[in-house]
């Protein structure tokens, strides 16, 4: 159902996909959504706030799950769990921030409630009314008598995602100016000395600041291709990669008694995967096929979560890399291939992140592919240094009659591998 401002609908199910929504317009800006579980109002912590940088909420409770593209129409959606919401929080306050500009330039921007089991839409809400906001409250999910309910609310800030984020108590990691420290008073006078200073206990130690979030994020385009890890921070703990993709509808024919056409979800499958040359040579790669998922905590220390088939319905593929034993590695080339379900890449919608544990996110799109290509390189790690670049390939490579997809992207690396049939 389709609601006006201020009104609210009961939600009966027990986990819902909140989608955001809008069109792609030359010249319209990005947009994100971001989710803050909020106990009597405000964040007990900077770890109550999901959104690009920070996927996830310790609880399980809410999940951000990325963007899919169906031509010009873009969504980003968050997964929310009723049944993992901590007892202390009472509202989770769906946003939305805008990267380039404000929403009076996106068009279609909407917020709709689905319930995750029966993709039944329970609550939709379209803004209407934008002009040069760049964040904006879209929804909340609120507990009222034990049980849950979704309110449009619509209220807009011109100050983005930090005015937002800041205004329910989170903490930005953003540069400030520097302050300049006081002039010093000049006396002609001798000053008399001070008297001795009172014995007191030192003061207890107090514990370390927890880290403000960090609300900036990279995109790599063909005009700005790489970026340092380093630079952004991501120098430890675990390096994300997700790959989503959506899960198209093919047509199959007429139904033979109804007379009408018959659409049936493709059994699209990519696999993404990773070749590695490590600083003592060794070589290989991290793929389901043949089960070759590595390891975080011995070499390659690269993991990959499992072999996912959805795409856009679950949280994608998933790999992972050990940051902390990021001097073993050399190089590193993430790479996807079209296990079945599609010939190309051209028409496939796919989007990649690469989320430091520490550090801004890094994404970019796969949505440029003009030859039949059944295997495509992501992007290219190397060491430098001591630092890692992250280098977007977005390359589409044809694979030769008889030549596997592995076998190809191989020789246009030089990676240098035998390769063996395998199967998953």
């Amino acid at each position: 159902m389709t609601m006006l401002k201020g009104t609210n609908v009961p939600v009966p199910a027990q986990a819902v996909r909140v989608e955001l929504g809008w069109r792609t317009t030359p010249g319209a800006p990005d947009v994100d959504a971001s989710a803050l579980l909020l106990s009597s109002g405000k964040v007990r912590s900077d770890a109550d706030f999901v959104f690009y940088n920070q996927p996830a909420h310790a609880s399980g409770a809410v999940r951000h799950e990325g963007k899919a593209t169906d031509g010009d129409r873009v969504t980003d959606t968050l997964a929310v769990d009723f049944s993992r919401v901590e007892p202390a929080i009472d509202r989770i306050v769906v946003a939305a921030s805008s990267d380039g500009g404000g929403f009076g330039r996106v068009t279609g921007l909407y917020v709709r409630v689905v319930d995750a089991a029966s993709g039944a839409e329970t609550a939709r809400f379209e803004s209407t009314d934008a002009t040069v906001e760049t964040a904006f409250i879209l929804g909340e999910l609120y507990l009222r008598q034990g049980a849950w309910k979704f309110r449009a609310v619509g209220q807009g800030y011109s100050t983005g995602l930090e005015g937002l984020a800041t205004d329910f108590g989170i903490s930005v990691d953003e540069p400030q100016q520097a302050q300049q420290p006081p002039r010093p008073q000049v006396s002609h006078a001798t000053p008399s000395p001070p008297p001795p200073a009172p014995m007191t206990p030192p003061p207890a130690p107090s514990a370390p600041p927890a880290t403000p979030v960090r609300l900036t994020k990279v995109t790599l385009t063909k005009e700005t291709p790489s970026v340092s890890l380093s630079k952004q921070g991501g120098t430890s703990g675990a390096l994300r990669v997700n790959l989503n993709w959506e899960v198209r509808k093919q047509f199959k024919g007429w139904g033979a008694k109804l007379g009408r056409a018959v659409a049936m979800h493709a059994d699209l499958d990519l696999d993404l995967c990773a070749l590695f040359e490590l600083t003592d040579g060794s070589k290989g790669v991290v793929q389901a096929l043949g089960n070759s998922f590595g390891s975080l905590s011995r070499p390659p220390y690269i993991h990959l979560d499992g072999d996912d088939r959805s795409g856009a319905l679950s949280t994608g593929e998933n790999l992972t890399v050990n940051l902390d034993h990021k001097d073993r590695l050399r190089r590193l080339l993430i790479f996807v291939t079209i296990y079945e379900g599609a010939r190309s890449f051209a028409d496939l919608h796919a989007t990649v992140t690469l989320q430091p544990q520490h550090g801004a996110a890094i994404d970019f799109s796969l949505d440029e592919c003009t030859v039949p290509s059944t295997v495509c390189a992501l992007a290219l790690i190397t060491s430098n240094g001591g630092d890692l670049t992250v280098q977007r390939e977005a390359r589409y490579l044809v694979p030769q009659r008889g030549v596997s997809p592995q076998r190809t992207i191989d020789a246009a690396y030089g990676w240098g591998m035998n390769w063996t049939p395998g199967r998953k």
